[in-house]
């Protein structure tokens, strides 16, 4: 018998089991949020999306390789909206729009990074590694901005972007406790002040001739 046109079972599979994974996903991100990793329990993820345990670990072979596949996913959705060549003062102040895209994955970050300090916890390393890249991320865009002769030659680059994440993990942190924050404006008050501050005395390049 000739199988007819169309989605064959196997595929049919795949795609279901990718549907799993990614309500798995995104029931640990919100449970994550919510308790903490040490208070949530394969079990009990399992349990909120639908799949046995059996089902979970199917697709997660540990609690821990969850963790990092959650933090992988909120990884890959800045990627694709950060543009890490771009003007860093804008992209600063587009940070307000990532907390009101994705308040549950700002949540999730916010609660593992502060129970992930030691350097025994199990993802420790990995948002170490993370906020240093984060770090020259932000310390590369200023650099970019002097070569453009955009900013002071003058800054301590590495203390200035330090600064700029230290504000962000800030701002993540008062957020979640006092959601009425007006994200927007305070995000561009910052950003206007950080410009300010980068650009003091430098003479803008003259557009033409009289």
């Amino acid at each position: 018998m000739s199988q007819a046109s169309g989605t064959r079972p196997y595929d049919a599979l795949l795609a279901k089991g990718e549907e799993r994974k990614r309500r798995i996903l995104e029931v640990a991100q919100r449970l994550l949020g919510r308790n903490g990793w040490r208070n949530t329990t394969l079990a009990q993820i399992a349990a909120e999306a639908g799949v046995t345990p059996a089902g979970l670990l199917h697709h997660f072979e540990s609690k821990a390789q969850l963790l990092h596949a959650v933090l992988e996913l909120r990884d890959a959705d800045d990627d694709e909206h950060a543009d890490r060549t771009g003007d860093i003062l804008e992209q600063l102040e587009n940070v307000a729009l990532r907390f009101e895209r994705s308040p549950e994955q700002v949540r999730m970050f916010t609660v593992l990074q502060a129970e992930n300090l030691e350097p025994d916890t199990p993802l420790h390393d990995r948002l170490l590694f993370r906020y240093h890249a984060a770090v020259e991320t932000v310390a590369e865009g200023i650099r970019r901005g002097q070569r453009e002769g955009r900013f002071r030659s003058d800054l301590d680059v590495a203390a200035k972007a330090v600064e700029v994440i230290a504000f962000i993990n800030g701002m993540e942190t008062s957020w979640l406790l006092d959601p009425s924050i007006p994200l927007v404006p305070v995000f561009r008050e910052y950003t206007r002040s950080l410009e300010r501050e980068l650009s003091r005395g430098v003479v803008p390049c003259a557009t033409g001739s009289q």
